[in-house]
């Protein structure tokens, strides 16, 4: 397994177990960590040099993202990178929950919600987008964030059930390794036309808007996916 990045760490309790979140996640999203591959709880808590309670911390929060998995008897395994179905699947789901949770978010929009949306939109056009997550991690969590946000406000707590069953997939598909954001010239202009029309006060235009973000970030998302080395979306 090949090394984890290290790093000072730090010695408050919470702040040791999200330091040890933010290094596995790295390593899973830059492919230290290969899809498919057993996960050694021990050599972690070395390479890290924590105890095995964090990294099992961490890895119950990745598991809860789908990047993951448990298996009985064998302990923890990164998950699979999707296949061509899989990918369309969820993004089919998207545009099934996220248009009219936007369309709802929109008719109840506040000055709050717009000032939020505006936030998310101007950190993602300030955030850089190399090839490492140490690199494209602000940019990632400030394009979830616009999400979660219209989600949380959409007044609909079954479609935020559903929302939040989609846990982490909803972003896995950018588990490819050395691909990075390849897209964020088009997904700022999608994100702007949908705070825009939030801004207008338009819920149809914001669903719309929003269907049209899922739409092409699919596309967006098989071309990368097919282009990335280990993909087996090469082979589908």
């Amino acid at each position: 397994m090949p090394a984890l990045s290290g790093g000072r760490r730090p010695a408050n309790r919470q702040l040791l177990a999200d330091y040890v979140y933010q290094e596995l996640l790295a390593s899973l999203m830059d492919g230290r960590l290969e899809p498919g591959s057993g996960i050694g709880i021990d050599r972690m808590a070395a390479e890290l040099e924590v105890s095995q309670t964090p990294i099992r911390e961490a890895l119950a929060r990745l598991e809860a993202t789908g990047l993951v998995r448990r298996e009985a008897l064998k302990g923890y395994r990164v998950a699979p990178l999707f296949t061509a179905e899989e990918l369309g699947e969820l993004m089919e789901a998207r545009a099934v929950i996220e248009p009219p949770m936007t369309e709802s978010a929109c008719a109840h929009v506040t000055p709050e919600l717009r000032a939020e949306l505006q936030r998310a939109v101007d950190d993602l056009r300030g955030a850089p987008t190399g090839p490492t997550f140490a690199e494209y991690g602000a940019y990632w969590e400030a394009d979830e964030r616009f999400h979660r946000l219209i989600a949380e406000h959409a007044h609909n707590r079954f479609l935020l059930n559903a929302y939040n069953a989609l846990g982490g997939q909803v972003q896995r598909f950018r588990f490819f390794g050395d691909l990075g954001v390849t897209d964020a010239e088009h997904a700022i202009a999608e994100h702007t036309r949908i705070l825009e029309a939030f801004e207008a006060g338009s819920p149809l235009r914001a669903r719309e808007a929003m269907l049209e973000h899922i739409s092409n970030v699919r596309g967006r998302a098989l071309k990368d996916a097919s282009s990335a080395p280990k993909s087996p979306l090469q082979q589908a």
